[in-house]
């Protein structure tokens, strides 16, 4: 596997968090505790991987970060602000926090310009400047020769691509990626991967990433951490972790290898 991310961030300008999880935990019912007291701080800038089985809680997380769940206790601080009660659009709006799903997040009866406008409408409201945002990530993501082909027609990495050019209309502070390297080719992932480490240089953003594909996230991220059993387990850079003994005990095995 080729080594996509050239260096990572160790140190950040700001000590502050952008985001901070205090002792959050929830749980579906009384015999499944799905997070347990997970307290976290993420740097700005910053491209965090979340690994761990399934149902470990990583997409959970999340989507208590998004505001799609709300934790039975604990808090979520975004830029000092407690944001545990706000309601999604909210925190999209005033906190510039994007999603991109696993699955759907487009309309597969409309074209890739018309589902780029669906989104821009809502989200942009001068029009002049909303044709050249679209215009601009049409470019970025090299869907300019299917911009006419609807979603439905596309390849999964071309629905990738959409996907998340859609979600960077609004000028996302906070990129939330759940599994979006999932069921891809091996130069589909490597070019996502790509754009992901693009992401952060070029417009500073914090990513929160999780995947299965596990050598595949630990080539983009700053730093993972592993879930299991309701808790963290194990976290730090990529290397910290492969030569964890709590990482391979619950979660890589012996023989795994990153490289």
């Amino acid at each position: 596997m080729a080594i996509v991310k050239k260096f990572r961030i160790k140190s950040f300008k700001k000590n502050k968090p952008i985001i901070s999880l205090n002792k959050v935990s929830i749980a579906f019912n009384k015999n499944h505790q799905i997070l347990d007291n997970i307290s976290l701080d993420i740097p700005k800038g910053q491209i965090l991987g979340l690994l761990g089985p399934n149902g470990a809680g990583k997409s959970t997380l999340m989507n208590i970060v998004s505001g799609l769940i709300k934790p039975n206790y604990g808090s979520i601080i975004i830029n000092g602000i407690d944001i545990t009660s706000y309601p999604v659009y909210l925190r999209a709006r005033k906190f510039k926090i994007s999603i991109i799903p696993q699955f759907g997040g487009l309309f597969s009866s409309l074209s890739v310009e018309e589902n780029m406008k669906a989104v821009g409408e809502i989200i942009v409201k001068d029009k002049v400047v909303r044709e050249m945002k679209i215009e601009n990530l049409i470019s970025k993501f090299e869907l300019d020769s299917v911009r006419k082909v609807e979603a439905k027609h596309l390849s999964g990495g071309l629905r990738r691509r959409l996907v998340i050019a859609m979600g960077l209309i609004g000028d996302p502070e906070i990129l939330l990626m759940d599994e979006p390297l999932a069921a891809l080719d091996p130069q589909t992932i490597q070019m996502l991967q790509n754009i992901i480490v693009t992401l952060q240089s070029e417009l500073n953003l914090t990513i929160i990433i999780t995947d299965h594909q596990a050598r595949d996230l630990l080539a983009v991220c700053d730093k993972a951490l592993i879930l299991s059993n309701s808790k963290i387990v194990a976290s730090g850079s990529p290397s910290q972790l492969i030569n964890d003994e709590n990482a391979n005990k619950f979660y890589f095995g012996k023989n795994f290898k990153f490289n």
